[in-house]
Formats: C-alpha cells, structure tokens, sequence
C-alpha cells in the first residue's frame, strides 16, 4: 500500500480521467507507472554502458590522453628520479 500527495493540478486530472474512463484511480496510477517504466526500459536499453556513464567519465581529466598506455613509462620515472635524489 503507497500512499502520495498531489498537487491540485494532478489531482483534478486523475479525477476527471477516472470518472472518464469509468476506472478507478488506483487503476490510472497502476497503468500510468507500467508505461512509465517501460519508457524507462527502453530509454536505457538503448543506450550504451558509456552513455550510461558518461556523467562519471573524465570528472578529474588530466587532458592526456595516453596516460593509460604510458603508465609504467611514469611510474619508472617517478622512481627514478626518487631514488636518485
């Protein structure tokens, strides 16, 4: 059982589409969240892991783009120059 406000707006339109319809207004909130979420399966099906996480991707970019294939390059030299001082 879920209980939800709304605003006046809301629920002046699920009243008058429930006496429209001649269906409950638990029914239209029921319909309303299955076509929701398969907007929502659709949506993200559709896109690909990247897209799914492009907001997360690249927040503290370093503006190099070979640092992924150069690491141990950097990494010997940071011990280098370590180990010599």
């Amino acid at each position: 059982m879920i209980s939800i406000r709304l605003d006046t707006s809301l629920e002046s339109q699920l009243n008058f589409f429930s006496d429209y319809m001649h269906l409950s207004k638990s029914q239209i909130i029921k319909n309303s969240l299955m076509y929701y979420f398969e907007i929502l399966k659709k949506e993200t099906a559709q896109k690909t892991p990247y897209e799914l996480g492009s907001e997360l991707f690249g927040k503290y970019a370093s503006g190099r783009s070979d640092l992924s294939s150069t690491y141990k390059e950097k990494l010997k030299e940071k011990l280098h120059a370590k180990n010599n001082h």
